[in-house]
């Protein structure tokens, strides 16, 4: 039976600034899908440190990454994200803020969390504008599902945060269902998160009357 994803790898084409970028950058940020199954792979190994980890799942072109990284030098972020595109344009960033603390994966996000991911070990969690699937017949790959919620509450610390965003009021209105429901969250909607910066699809969904949602959920102290 065919997987279901949750994303979808869309065109891998560059512009001369991004195909820079990735030579100069992807070496040092970017891991390939393989390095994942070499022995003795670890996430802690990426960064050559031992540091608390946060996770961000759709970076997107890395205009939040950048920013809420850059103002927690002392955390590490590992950033997921399959449009090799913006990979390029998030190392660009990357460089140029001369940042030492992000890495980059491109393997699904969900078989990382569930594979490489230990319990009970996150720092926190980010996943901002996820693919909505807004078609009836695809919200089944949407990100935010009760399996989902429960694996990325178990990967969690007690008392670290899973920030949330969406253009989406159905698929907000389903965050708040599934997670409400998860037992190892607390939380909810929120005023919008200050740190998070106003990103250019952000403002897309603005100039589009869409009502953005921030929710903020906890991991349970137990």
């Amino acid at each position: 039976m065919r997987e279901v994803l949750t994303y979808s790898r869309r065109g891998s084409r560059f512009t001369p600034k991004q195909a820079q970028a990735w030579e100069d950058y992807a070496e040092r940020f970017w891991l390939p899908d393989e390095a994942v199954d070499e022995p003795g792979f670890s996430l802690a190994g990426m960064f050559g440190r031992t540091a608390p980890l946060v996770v961000e799942i759709g970076s997107g072109i890395g205009e939040s990454t950048v920013e809420l990284a850059s103002a927690r030098p002392d955390h590490d972020v590992l950033a997921f994200e399959v449009w090799r595109p913006g990979v390029a344009e998030t190392l660009r960033r990357i460089g140029e803020a001369g940042l030492t603390n992000v890495r980059m994966l491109s393997v699904d996000a969900v078989w990382s969390m569930q594979q490489l991911v230990e319990p009970d070990s996150l720092a926190g969690l980010w996943v901002f504008f996820p693919d909505p699937w807004h078609k009836k017949k695809h919200h089944k790959r949407r990100l935010v599902t009760p399996e989902f919620a429960a694996l990325a509450a178990s990967r969690l610390a007690p008392g670290a945060e899973w920030r949330l965003a969406t253009d989406w009021s159905d698929y907000a209105e389903q965050m708040v269902e599934v997670l409400d429901a998860e037992p190892l969250l607390t939380g909810g909607v929120v005023e919008r998160w200050a740190e998070r910066p106003v990103t250019k699809f952000e403002r897309k969904g603005l100039a589009k009357d869409r009502e953005i949602t921030d929710l903020l959920y906890r991991r349970v102290e137990q």
